[in-house]
C-alpha cells in the first residue's frame, strides 16, 4: 500500500507540475516579466514551498530535539538536493531530449543569470553555515535579518534584468485553451491549483515515505535531510525537465537556481532565528558540498562563458559524498 501511495504521488506532482509550468509562464507574460525573473522568482519560490512548509512546521510547532534536527535537516536539505540532484537531472534531461533536431553540447542558458544566482547563493549560504560558530543572541539576529535583506536586494535585482518576455511562443493556457489573451484571473486561478496540487502530492509523497522511514528505522535527522527533501524537491526537478525538453534552459535553470537562493536566505534565516542552529558533521557536510557544487558549475561560467550538461550530472555525482558520509558515520547527528 505504501508503495502504490507513492506512485500515486508522483504521478500527482508530475501531472500538476505540467500545468504549473503552463500558468506560470503565462503569469510572466501577463506581468511582463524577464524570462530570468519568471524561472528564478515565480516558479522558484512557488514551487518551493512544499519543502519550506516542513522546517517551518518542525520548528514553529515540532518539540524536542527531534524537532530541531527535522528543522534544520530540511533547511540544509533542501539547497544541497537542489544544487546536486536537481542540477544533474537538468544534465540528464538536457542529454536526453534534442533541441531543433540536434543533442545539446551545451545548456541553452543565459549565463548572466545562472552566474547571478550562484553568486548570491555562495555569499548567503555560506553566511548561513557560518552562522553556527558565531554566539547565541544579537549576532545570530544580525545573520537572519542580512539574510533576508540580501534576499529582498536580490528579487529586486531579477525584476530589473532581462528583457520581457511577452512575445516568445506559449502553449495555451490549459484552463482556456481557445483563448489567444486569456484573462488575468484564470492565469492566477490555474496557478494556484497547480500550486495546490503539487503541495497535496509532495504531502502525499512525504508521508509515504515517513511510513517507510519507520519501518527502515531511518534517523529523523538523515529522513529530513534526505528523504523529504527529495521529496518535495520534485516539483523543481519536474518543471525543470518540462523547461528542458521546450529548450527553454533559461527557465529549467532558473527555477533551480533561483530555489537554491530562497532555500539558502529566507529559510535558513527562520533556522537560526528559532533553533539552536547547531550543525553536526553531517549538516556541515552537506552545506560544503552544496557550495562545492554550486563553485564548479559558476567557475566554468565565468571561465568559459558556458556550461555543458555533463558538467551539471558531475555536480549531482557529489550528491554520492554524502551519502559515503552518512555511511561512514552510521547516521550519527552528532
Amino acid at each position: 500500500m505504501v508503495y502504490i501511495l507513492l506512485l500515486v504521488s508522483l504521478a500527482v506532482i508530475l501531472f500538476f507540475a505540467e500545468v504549473f509550468t503552463n500558468g506560470i509562464e503565462w503569469l510572466g507574460k501577463k506581468l511582463n516579466l524577464s524570462e530570468g525573473a519568471v524561472g528564478s522568482l515565480l516558479a522558484a519560490v512557488g514551487t518551493a514551498l512544499p519543502e519550506t512548509m516542513i522546517p517551518v512546521i518542525a520548528i514553529l510547532f515540532g518539540s524536542g530535539e527531534d524537532a530541531a534536527h527535522i528543522g534544520i535537516g530540511a533547511i540544509l536539505g533542501a539547497p544541497f538536493m537542489l544544487s546536486t540532484i536537481a542540477m544533474g537531472l537538468a544534465g540528464f534531461a538536457a542529454l536526453a531530449y534534442k533541441h531543433q533536431g540536434t543533442r545539446r553540447k551545451y545548456m541553452l542558458v543565459d549565463e548572466s543569470i545562472m552566474r547571478r544566482d550562484l553568486t548570491f547563493f555562495i555569499l548567503v549560504y555560506a553566511v548561513a553555515l557560518g552562522a553556527a560558530f558565531l554566539p547565541k543572541g544579537l549576532p545570530r539576529t544580525i545573520v537572519a535579518l542580512f539574510l533576508v535583506g540580501a534576499y529582498a536586494f536580490y528579487a529586486y535585482h531579477t525584476l530589473q534584468d532581462g528583457e520581457a518576455t511577452g512575445e516568445s511562443e506559449l502553449h495555451p493556457l490549459m484552463f482556456a485553451k481557445k483563448a489567444e489573451n486569456p484573462a488575468m484571473t484564470i492565469v492566477l486561478l490555474q496557478t494556484g491549483v497547480a500550486l495546490g496540487g503539487i503541495v497535496f502530492g509532495a504531502h502525499l509523497f512525504v508521508d509515504a515515505l515517513t511510513k517507510l522511514a519507520d519501518i527502515w528505522g531511518i534517523p529523523a535527522f538523515i529522513l529530513s535531510i534526505i528523504i523529504a527533501p527529495i521529496a518535495t524537491e520534485l516539483p523543481e526537478k519536474f518543471n525543470s525537465i518540462i523547461w528542458i525538453r521546450q529548450g527553454k534552459d533559461t527557465l529549467a535553470l532558473g527555477n533551480i537556481t533561483g530555489a537554491m537562493v530562497f532555500q539558502s536566505s529566507i529559510v535558513p534565516a527562520l533556522g537560526i532565528a528559532l533553533t539552536p542552529w547547531k550543525l553536526s558533521f553531517l549538516a556541515l557536510t552537506s552545506g560544503v558540498l552544496a557550495l562545492t557544487a554550486a563553485g564548479i558549475v559558476y567557475y566554468l561560467l565565468r571561465s568559459q562563458g558556458k556550461i555543458k550538461p555533463t558538467t551539471l550530472i558531475t555536480v549531482g555525482s557529489l550528491y554520492l559524498v554524502f551519502i559515503a558520509a552518512v555511511i561512514y558515520t552510521g547516521g550519527g547527528t552528532h
